[in-house]
C-alpha cells in the first residue's frame, strides 16, 4: 500500500498548549484532525495500526462509496429514526462540502446507479491520500502504531462539579490532552482496526452503549443445503421479503408489491413483513448475501431477538400470482410436447432448474400437455415464494457496519460533544448511527467528524482565552 501516513513522535503532546488527541485514524477520525487544526489547534492523531483509512480502502469494493446524490430528507430517513440527529451535521458538512474539500486535493468524482458518488479514478487510495494531506498540510501529526487504551478525566473546579477529559493513556505512555475525539469507529472488519475499543472506552466514561449488532451482513439460512446447491447464483429483478414467523406460515397475499422498510419515505411494513426489496441478490453456501440481503440484514438481526425469521424471494415479482398461473398455462398448453425440464429453461436460472424439479414435485421428463392444474400452481407458488427459514447473520467480523454504539442521547448533535463529560467528543461509527449502503455511512462519518473538529477547536481556544485573560 502507499502509504503517506508514517509514524511521528510525540513530543507535539509535551508542548503548551496541550493538544486535542484524536482516537482512530479511519475517515471520521482524518476529518476531525483536519479540520481541528485547520483552525489552528495543535493535534495529535493517534492510529492503532500501521496506517490510516484502511477501512475506507475496502469501502465500495476498494473504489470508496463516498457519498450519495439523495435528497436530503431521503439522506436522513438512510439511517432510520436515528438520523434525526444528523440535521445540525449536515447543515454544517454535508456533500457539497465534502466533495469541494477533496477537489482542492485532486479527487474528482462520478455518480453512478442508484446515486452513489465514487472517485473518478476508482481507487480509494486517494480519498485517504487527500484526507491525510488535509490533515497534515494543516500541522496535524498522526502517530501510527500506538493504541489507546483509556480516556482520563479530571474534575472542573466549579459548582457543578463537573469532570472532563485530561489525558489518553496509550501503549506508549500517557498523553495530556486539550480535548479528545472518539473516532475509533466501531467493531466490524477488526483486520482495520475496528475491534469496539472506542465503546469500551466510552462505557468506561459512564456512557451507554446501545446493544452492537451487525448491519449489511449477510444471512444464514437452516435450510443450507438447498443455497449451497446454488452458491454463487445471483438473482437479479426480483423480490426479497422478511417476515416475522416461519417459513411454513408465510401468507403470499402478504408480500407486498412496493419496497417498503427502514430508509423508504413513507412505505412503512406491515407485520408480519419486516422489510421488502426489490433487486439483486446473491445465493450463497451458507444463506442469502448481495445488496437487497445486506440491506435488509439489520431488521432481520433485531426481529430475531423476538421470534422466528423467515423470507420469501418472488423470482417473477412483475407478474402476480394469477398472471403467472396464467402464463404458465398458455405456455405449456403451446409448448405441449416438450418436457418439463425444457420448459423450465424459459422460467429459471441453469443452477435452479433441478432444484425446481425436485421442490416441485414434477417428473422432469414429463411433458408439459400432461402437467396438472394442481401441479402448475405448486410450480407457480415456488416461482412467486421460494422460502428460507433465518438461522441468523454471519458474525460481526464479516459486518460491513456496526449497529449500536454511544447513545445518541448522551452527545450534542450541535457539537458532537459528550453530554457527560466535558473535552469528550464522538464521531463516526462509534456512535449509534448506521445506514444503508450507498455512501451514507461515509457521509455520516465525515460530516460528524467534522462538526466534532469544528467545535473541538473552538472549545479549546475559547478555554485558553479564557485561562490568559
Amino acid at each position: 500500500m502507499n502509504r503517506t501516513c508514517a509514524p511521528r513522535g510525540m513530543k507535539h503532546a509535551n508542548t503548551t498548549p496541550k493538544p486535542i488527541l484524536v482516537i482512530g485514524g479511519g475517515a471520521a477520525g482524518l476529518m476531525a484532525a483536519g479540520r481541528a487544526a485547520e483552525l489552528g489547534a495543535p493535534v495529535l492523531l493517534l492510529e492503532k495500526t500501521d496506517g490510516c483509512g484502511k477501512k475506507i480502502l475496502l469501502s465500495g469494493k476498494t473504489r470508496c462509496n463516498l457519498t450519495n446524490t439523495a435528497p436530503l430528507g431521503e439522506f436522513i430517513a438512510a439511517y432510520g429514526p436515528n438520523g434525526r440527529f444528523l440535521h445540525g451535521a449536515f447543515s454544517r458538512f454535508f456533500r457539497g462540502e465534502l466533495l469541494a474539500l477533496l477537489a482542492r486535493y485532486g479527487v474528482t468524482v462520478k455518480t453512478e446507479r442508484g446515486g452513489r458518488v465514487f472517485p473518478t479514478s476508482d481507487d480509494a487510495h486517494d480519498v485517504v491520500r487527500a484526507l491525510e494531506r488535509f490533515a497534515r498540510e494543516n500541522r496535524a501529526i498522526i502517530q501510527t502504531t500506538t493504541r489507546a487504551v483509556a480516556i482520563e478525566t479530571a474534575p472542573l473546579p466549579d459548582p457543578q462539579s463537573e469532570i472532563r477529559v485530561a489525558a489518553v493513556r496509550t501503549d506508549r505512555g500517557r498523553l495530556p490532552a486539550a480535548a479528545v475525539i472518539l473516532a475509533a469507529g466501531g467493531a466490524s472488519y477488526p483486520a482495520t482496526g475496528s475491534t469496539g475499543d472506542g465503546y469500551e472506552m466510552a462505557r468506561a466514561l459512564g456512557h451507554t452503549i446501545v446493544p452492537l449488532r451487525p448491519a449489511l451482513v449477510p444471512l444464514v439460512v437452516e435450510e443450507s443445503a438447498r443455497t449451497k446447491a446454488l452458491q454463487g447464483l445471483s438473482l437479479r429483478n426480483v423480490r426479497l421479503t422478511a417476515f416475522q414467523c416461519r417459513a411454513d406460515q408465510i401468507e403470499p397475499a402478504r408480500v407486498p408489491s412496493y419496497d417498503c422498510g427502514r430508509g423508504i419515505i413513507g412505505r412503512k411494513a406491515r407485520a408480519p413483513v419486516l422489510e421488502s426489496r426489490f433487486g439483486e441478490m446473491m445465493m450463497t453456501h451458507f444463506g442469502i448475501g448481495g445488496p437487497i440481503t445486506l440491506q435488509m440484514s439489520l431488521a432481520v438481526v433485531d426481529a430475531l431477538a423476538r421470534g422466528p425469521v423467515s423470507v420469501a424471494i418472488d423470482l417473477k415479482p412483475a407478474l402476480s400470482r394469477e398472471q403467472l398461473q396464467q402464463r404458465l398455462q398458455r405456455d405449456f398448453d403451446r409448448r405441449g410436447r416438450r418436457t418439463f425440464r425444457n420448459i423450465l429453461k424459459d422460467l429459471l436460472p441453469a443452477k435452479m432448474r433441478d432444484l425446481f424439479v425436485e421442490w416441485s414435485g414434477i417428473a422432469p421428463d414429463k411433458l408439459a400437455n400432461q402437467i396438472s392444474a394442481a401441479e402448475r400452481d405448486r410450480l407457480a407458488a415456488l416461482l412467486k415464494s421460494l422460502r428460507f427459514n433465518i438461522r441468523g447473520p454471519l458474525p460481526m467480523a464479516s459486518a460491513i457496519v456496526t449497529a449500536g454504539g454511544v447513545a445518541l442521547s448522551e452527545v450534542d448533535p450541535r457539537t458532537m460533544e459528550s453530554r457527560r463529560i466535558r473535552g469528550l467528543y464522538f464521531c463516526g461509527e462509534v456512535l449509534d448511527l448506521d445506514a444503508d449502503t450507498g455512501g451514507f455511512n461515509l457521509q455520516a462519518a465525515f460530516s460528524t467528524g467534522y462538526v466534532a473538529g469544528e467545535s473541538a477547536a473552538h472549545a479549546t481556544q475559547a478555554n485558553r482565552r479564557q485561562r490568559l485573560s
